[in-house]
């Protein structure tokens, strides 16, 4: 049996609260363990077509919002993290996490470095 919550009438819809892009930019600037939250309700529900109470436009940025957190997520950058904030409701935050070291250079390019000295 499938179980969706239902939003109460008067309820206060969640909104995104960043883009994608203001996402990134924190991202690029962020310190290792600084935290922000990008969104807070039940993203699963509310990024979903037939059951977000969202306006169309807002769903997609959240989307969009939601996409940029899992690939920075996978792509090591940040942690993602829920906490639960009421029934149905979680703070959705991303935590930086510490920069890679930069890659050593290539040998190729330590000779060619050599080469031209």
């Amino acid at each position: 049996m499938l179980m969706v919550a239902a939003t109460p009438i008067g309820a206060r819809v969640a909104r995104p609260r960043l883009t994608d892009v203001e996402l990134y930019a924190w991202i690029a600037q962020a310190e290792a363990g600084a935290r922000i939250e990008y969104h807070c309700g039940f993203l699963g529900i509310d990024v979903t077509p037939v059951i977000s109470t969202l306006p169309e436009p807002e769903r997609r940025q959240l989307a969009d919002l939601g996409q940029a957190a899992l690939g920075a997520f996978e792509k090591g950058l940040v942690h993602l993290v829920q906490e639960r904030v009421g029934p149905d409701r979680f703070a959705y935050i991303a935590v930086a996490r510490p920069r890679p070291k930069a890659a050593a250079p290539s040998l190729s390019a330590l000779l060619l470095e050599e080469r031209a000295a």
